[in-house]
């Protein structure tokens, strides 16, 4: 089709199956919905299918047999909506590393020349069958799917130009992200905005463009978000050119990048401008000097110059030059002016990008540098971070401001390999308890006391995931079959949930970052979830529904030498933010919290109890009945008949 002339003329039918990269020969290739509408069989596939970098090869020679140069700036693709160019080709000849010709960078889509033609732009037919509709002609009758489609498609082609419609608006692709600068007040279209979650540390703003291959991203539409340390954290907000790429992004949900899946959700612009947006003229004026690179720097010298970074890249091999010299460099310093050794650079041309980035780790003075691909909305994101007074006020941690409980040993609370535990993951941060025992409806009934464990990270932030105990493997194995993968309706969210049946070892492992717990549950005994103790009442009630939970007061000791027995509290429902333990095995320098007053954790109605006088010496034993003593020698046996516990003081 050259639209420049609006001439069209039918030279031939080529159609060329597409044969996976990797598939089981076992299996079946195509769905059954392809197989019924179509004479493609796996058959075809697998004996005629070719690679996509052989079937581009051969759509080249033919037209070049036929004397097209589809390089022509009239040359154009016409296809049958958006998704066979940018939902297919792209991604899949990015993935395999294929450059594509750029001829397959502009087309027309029959879809909305059909509804410009018709008058019809906020109702675009759907289908070949609605552009038939639309425009009032009869399908083709021809048997075989794809020779039906084509030629359907060459009638309404024909009908167009008849009827004088020309082919003026193409469609563009664009293969590299522009750069941008977003301002604290500009408006941004909330229908534009994805987060991506799940993304490697080190994926800069055009591994992120990359992923949305196809999709047109605005300029500067990539905002990678930072956590309260400055650092990366797995996500960023995407802003895209329009509604239809946003929607088209949204089927991207659980695609890969190398070997992790990323999630993509919808967002808001304000989200976007909590990121992106930027309030610092001299970080506009620093970005709007037009670099195709920028380099995060971090680690330098307090004292460090413009001139000093300037030399660092130019010296040895792999030398390049800062763009505009020192205006090329921003040093980012707190609100009195004092550095913080982090810096930015910019670079003229992308070739400069791996020369610069080739320095990582290399000295100035005596401290080495580090470097990182950035973006100009992680540039605006520091600095108003570092200009923000309320960063460098002394915070207080959110587990420093709750009673500091002591909870039961880990190994204890989790150990034993029986599989009577369900791991629940991709909860809402504002998730509680509550919901989690909505979610799970009948199956809750299940949950052994005190069996909910809330897991939070390190900062004392939730983080999306918990453990649950049930009363039999068979539970577990029901609950996380019939739940997995359902959605968790809180609010206006709707989230679905990851549920799988594990082990109290599978629970500690996760917990303790794949550290073993101090006890082998190979080696140890059963596990004893509910040591014995005094059961306090507390005016605590988690709701209607779920009476009678409350805290646990245990007197327990692992070393058997003279001690007073510590109170001990374990929160059932619901957990607190440090049950059964940190996520993160990380444990914070001494001094780092500030201290805490002593709490009184009782409830009034139990604070005149009598404190327990000290106790000599304690020693537990777990026994089972194959190692049963005589009752006669040791009248303390006297106890169920399966397993007991022997106490001896």
């Amino acid at each position: 089709f050259n639209h420049s002339i609006n001439f069209f003329q039918v030279v031939g039918v080529q159609q060329y199956p597409i044969r996976p990269q990797v598939a089981d020969i076992n299996e079946n290739i195509l769905s059954e919905q392809l197989t019924s509408e179509s004479v493609l069989t796996d058959e075809i596939i697998k004996s005629t299918g070719r690679q996509i970098e052989d079937a581009l090869q051969e759509f080249d020679i033919y037209c070049s047999n036929l004397h097209i140069d589809p390089h022509n700036s009239g040359f154009r693709l016409l296809t049958d909506g958006q998704l066979p160019l940018r939902q297919c080709l792209h991604p899949e000849a990015c993935r395999k590393d294929i450059d594509l010709p750029s001829y397959y960078t502009v087309f027309h889509d029959l879809r909305k020349e059909v509804a410009r033609y018709s008058g019809r732009v906020d109702d675009p037919p759907q289908s070949i069958a609605d552009m038939l509709e639309y425009i009032q002609l009869l399908p083709e009758s021809d048997n075989e799917f794809y020779k039906k489609e084509a030629k359907d498609m060459v009638n309404i082609l024909q009908r167009l130009l008849s009827e004088g419609h020309r082919f003026d608006v193409p469609e563009n692709i664009q293969l590299m992200l522009e750069p941008g600068i977003c301002s604290k007040d500009d408006e941004i279209d909330s229908n534009c905005v994805v987060r991506a979650r799940g993304l490697p540390w080190q994926s800069s703003d055009q591994d992120i463009a990359k992923f949305f291959r196809g999709l047109n991203v605005a300029k500067g539409g990539v905002a990678l978000c930072l956590s309260a340390q400055g650092r990366r954290n797995g996500e960023a907000l995407v802003r895209f050119a329009g509604q239809e790429h946003r929607d088209m992004a949204l089927k991207r949900h659980k695609h890969h990048i190398g070997a992790r899946y990323i999630e993509v959700y919808r967002a808001s612009g304000d989200d976007f401008l909590s990121v992106a947006g930027g309030a610092s003229g001299e970080a506009q004026a620093f970005l709007s000097r037009g670099a195709a690179v920028i380099v995060r720097m971090r680690g330098l010298p307090y004292d460090c110059t413009a001139k000093q970074v300037l030399d660092f890249f130019a010296q040895a091999e792999n030398a390049c030059n800062i763009l505009d010299g020192t205006d090329g460099v921003l040093f980012v310093r707190k609100p009195d002016g004092r550095a913080t050794g982090d810096a930015f650079v910019l670079f003229a041309n992308e070739t400069d990008a791996p020369k610069a980035l080739s320095k990582h780790r290399e000295c100035i003075g005596s401290r080495y540098i580090e470097l990182f691909r950035s973006t100009t909305a992680e540039v605006q994101q520091v600095l108003n971070r570092c200009l923000d007074p309320k960063t460098y006020e002394q915070q207080t941690p959110l587990i420093a401001q709750l009673p500091q409980v002591p909870l039961l040993p880990q190994h204890i609370i989790t150990s034993g390999t029986r599989k009577d535990c369900i791991r629940l993951r991709g909860l809402p941060y504002e998730a509680q308890v509550e919901h989690i025992l909505e979610f799970l409806g009948d199956f809750a009934k299940n949950i052994v006391f005190q069996g909910v464990h809330m897991v939070y990270n390190a900062q004392g932030q939730p983080s999306g995931e918990a453990f649950i105990q049930m009363d039999s493997e068979q539970s577990a194995f029901i609950t996380a079959q019939q739940k997995h993968h359902r959605y968790m309706i809180f609010g206006k969210k709707q989230r679905y949930i990851e549920v799988f049946q594990c082990s109290g070892e599978d629970m500690n492992l996760v917990l303790t970052g794949g550290i073993p717990a101090p006890v082998s549950p190979a080696k140890a005994a059963p596990a004893l979830l509910s040591p014995g103790g005094n059961i306090l009442p507390t005016p605590f009630h988690p709701g209607p529904n779920f009476p009678g939970y409350a805290p646990v007061q245990i007197a327990a000791t692992i070393d058997p030498r003279q001690f007073m027995p510590p109170q001990i509290f374990y929160w059932p429902y619901p957990s607190p933010p440090v049950s059964p333990t940190n996520y993160y095995p990380t444990i914070p320098p001494p001094g780092s919290l500030p201290p805490q007053p002593q709490q009184q954790l009782l409830p009034p109605e139990c604070a005149p109890l009598h404190p327990m006088a000290p106790i000599q010496t304690i020693e537990a034993r777990l026994m089972t009945e194959m190692h049963r003593p005589d009752p006669e020698k040791e009248p303390s046996a006297n106890v169920p008949h399966n397993q007991y516990v022997e106490i001896i003081i």
